[in-house]
């Protein structure tokens, strides 16, 4: 939907100066931007018109305004009159760049895109500010989809009951046309499709009145000769070679036309601004004239273009700008050709497109109230059908492996991310292996020789971190008197072992022997079928003949110690879920969003990783060891120590972000993550992933099949239903993608499979309906 604009000017003149008012809205709707300026006097804006005007109608071209006014074309004049239209553009626009007008303008370009369709319509009673070129502002040029159109202050709507034609039924006046061709005029409406034309050919007055009566006429047209007269109070058509009428006396004629449905009057002929302020009065809908003498030529060409957009269903504003603005490549022998075409506006009304000015028999019937209800009960029970086919094969769990697949796709595309100032990763690389080796340090059974982690946590505590995770098996005893001791002695280490899965045939890890079992946590990762894991485990009851016999995951116990001296424990809601302080970890089930009959033993979450690069700041160990350390980077902090080599046993993961092995992030950022999960959604508020209810999700998919239907409720041609298909299936995911941010994982492909499948249901029931 487009923006209407309205420029509303109050009384003034060009000594005194004009109050204006802007308004803006969407189409249909009030306005919701008004903002207030003022133009300022510029007494000489009619007098550049006047000789523009004089200059433009020297040349003489065969204009469509009286049949003996027909002059020779000069070239001097072709000049003359380009000179004083760049004369009168440059100072139109300058009084609309004046200080007073600021306002206007800046709140134009604030509220309006130079994407959007935007309908101007300019309100005055001022027939001098009328005819100046407004389609010139500068403004109005960046706009290419903006179109403006007059209009008087005063207007009604008039109330009929317009019944929809067949065809677009068109009343063709053509007048007298002495010096003129209007045959080109006649031939272009009878190459309209969808049209029934009537022609009357320099009728008589009774005969052209009684066509206004007798039929729902949609357009009214009108080639031949015309002016305006009285200071453009009125305007006269000539109707033969004997009679010319003023709208005046055509009044009752024309009223009924309106009532009967009249949208469009088209008076393809001069000076029409006369004919379009009779015609507002009797509240026509859409007027377009053009504001001077019009060369044929140039008439016809814009009858051309015109109907060629407008019957292809462009709007009508943009018909007539695109339309417009083709006849440049006259204005080598027709200069300013596309300063004549105006539109004239009822504000109450809404400009017709083409399509909307007919309607078939079948389309007619299908808005009667019994055809309406019918196809809102097959678009019902489609939808009803659809989600529950839907939904029956998301739970055989043929839909899982897309649905993640999705899910990991707006994971990827989440808003990066601030790091989390709470971790530190002291990282062990290939470099720093090699060191050790290098300095003559074993490094039998584990990454980091009893030298350097005796050294490294001999320096970590001197500067007071809260905890400190070991994420490194050492399921073997330490020989280093001193390193034992620091083991055994250090309260805020907490080391890693793993669990025993008797049903997989995997043996389990010991813990390091010197570390309490109080300070011991589980580092199991939960992958799914594909091998990415997406899921954190909290806890879990280990098996009775397990080596590991920790409850609590490596990363709940660091989050744990971490919050401790915020008086923030573990507990367990009666429901068997995990909370820390008024934060609740909802356990998942075996069908849980996307996963269908998953082992959801423990205590499981989804995995919110934090959308950032880096996780968290990240220090090598031969430089953490080597280099002066800035105190407030460990105070108070979780520091990690693992494993990123990418040697020959690399401890990397497929997670979302990456499934080949060199994409692939290393145990320790993977538990880096999982800790900042628990603490960003305990101190910061930041949303942990949930599902929805199984009911939820069911009207959820429900709902966008419903939308669906209604969105393919009549017959749509191939493009316009490409168009609708990609705009539904875009808002879908976009809406989807947002609920996911805020923390919400709901059914994207099943919701998108419904709303395809009901859009070609009822796309398929209409084509053999129609």
């Amino acid at each position: 939907m487009g923006k209407l604009v309205f420029l509303k000017f109050a009384e003034g003149s060009f000594e005194q100066g004009f109050a204006v008012t802007l308004q803006i809205g969407e189409e249909r709707e009030r306005a919701t931007t008004e903002v207030t300026g003022k133009l300022p006097p510029f007494p000489e804006m009619p007098l550049y018109y006047n000789h523009w005007q004089s200059s433009y109608r020297q040349i003489g071209n065969r204009y469509r305004l009286y049949a003996e006014q027909v002059q020779v074309t000069n070239v001097s004049m072709i000049q003359d009159c380009e000179n004083t239209s760049h004369v009168l553009r440059v100072r139109f626009n300058t009084w609309l760049r004046a200080e007073e007008f600021r306002s206007i303008r800046e709140k134009w370009l604030e509220r309006l895109s130079s994407t959007e369709q935007v309908r101007v319509i300019l309100q005055t009673e001022n027939s001098q500010l009328q005819l100046l070129p407004w389609h010139l502002w500068d403004l109005l040029e960046r706009y290419p989809k903006a179109e403006i159109a007059l209009s008087s202050p005063t207007y009604d709507r008039i109330h009929n009951l317009r019944t929809p034609n067949p065809l677009v039924n068109i009343l063709a006046i053509v007048g007298n046309s002495q010096g003129i061709n209007t045959q080109a005029d006649r031939a272009l409406l009878q190459e309209c499709s969808n049209a029934e034309v009537s022609f009357l050919v320099e009728p008589q007055r009774q005969e052209l009145t009684e066509h206004l009566w007798g039929k729902n006429w949609d357009i009214l047209f009108f080639a031949g000769h015309s002016s305006s007269q009285g200071n453009r109070e009125c305007g006269r058509i000539y109707l033969n070679k004997t009679d010319s009428l003023t709208i005046g006396e055509l009044k009752y004629a024309l009223r009924k036309a309106i009532e009967n449905g009249l949208q469009l009057a088209i008076f393809n002929s001069c000076d029409g601004l006369g004919l379009a302020r009779e015609l507002a009065d009797l509240q026509i809908p859409q007027i377009i004239i053009m504001r001077e003498p019009v060369p044929d030529q140039v008439a016809q060409e814009f009858l051309k273009y015109f109907l060629q957009g407008f019957a292809r269903g462009e709007s009508l504003y943009q018909s007539v700008r695109q339309a417009r603005e083709r006849l440049e490549g006259l204005e080598d022998r027709f200069p300013c050709a596309t300063w004549l075409p105006m539109i004239c506006q009822n504000p109450a009304q809404m400009p017709p497109t083409w399509d909307e000015l007919r309607s078939t028999e079948s389309e007619q019937t299908s808005n009667s109230p019994v055809s309406i209800k019918r196809r809102f009960s097959i678009a019902l029970s489609f939808s009803v059908t659809i989600t529950a086919l839907v939904f029956g094969v998301r739970l055989l769990g043929v839909l899982e492996n897309p649905e993640i697949q999705a899910f990991d796709q707006m994971m990827r595309s989440r808003p990066e991310e601030v790091i989390d100032p709470r971790l530190l990763v002291i990282t062990i690389d290939d470099d720093d292996l090699a060191t050790q080796r290098k300095n003559g340090e074993s490094l039998i059974g584990a990454s980091i020789s009893e030298k350097s982690l005796n050294k490294l946590l001999q320096k970590l505590n001197q500067y007071q971190p809260r905890a400190i995770g070991l994420d490194i098996y050492r399921d073997f005893q330490a020989k280093d008197r001193d390193l034992i001791n620091r083991l055994q002695k250090t309260p805020n280490l907490i080391g890693v072992c793993k669990g025993s899965d008797g049903t997989a045939n995997i043996g389990g890890i010991q813990p390091p022997p010197e570390i309490p079992t109080t300070n011991l946590g589980f580092s199991d990762f939960i992958h799914d079928r594909d091998g990415v894991i997406r899921r954190h485990l909290l806890f879990m009851n280990q098996e009775p003949t397990s080596l590991c016999s920790a409850s609590y995951s490596f990363s709940l116990q660091l989050a744990s110690l971490y919050l401790r001296p915020l008086g923030i424990n573990v507990k367990f809601t009666p429901q068997g879920n995990l909370q820390l302080g008024k934060t609740v970890f909802p356990n998942l089930n075996s069908r849980s969003g996307g996963y269908q009959n998953i082992d959801a033993n423990g205590g499981q979450i989804l995995l919110n990783y934090r959308s950032t690069k880096q996780i968290a700041q990240q220090v090598k160990l031969t430089q953490f060891l080597s280099d002066p350390v800035n105190p407030n980077a460990i105070n108070n902090r979780i520091v990690l120590i693992g494993v990123v080599s990418r040697g020959d046993s690399p401890d990397t993961w497929p997670t979302p972000y990456g499934v080949p092995l060199d994409e692939q992030m290393p145990g320790v950022l993977v538990q880096a993550h999982m800790v900042s999960q628990i603490l960003s959604a305990v101190e910061d508020g930041r949303p942990l992933l949930r599902v929805w209810s199984l009911w939820y999700e069911i009207v959820w998919i429900w709902g966008w099949s419903l939308v669906g239907g209604i969105l393919a409720w009549r017959k749509l041609s191939l493009p316009w239903l490409a168009l609708v298909v990609g705009v539904s299936s875009s808002v879908l995911y976009l809406v989807c993608f947002g609920l996911l941010i805020s923390g919400a994982w709901v059914p994207f492909v099943p919701s998108a499979l419904s709303l395809l499948a009901t859009i070609g249901l009822m796309s398929i029931y209409n084509s053999k309906k129609n």
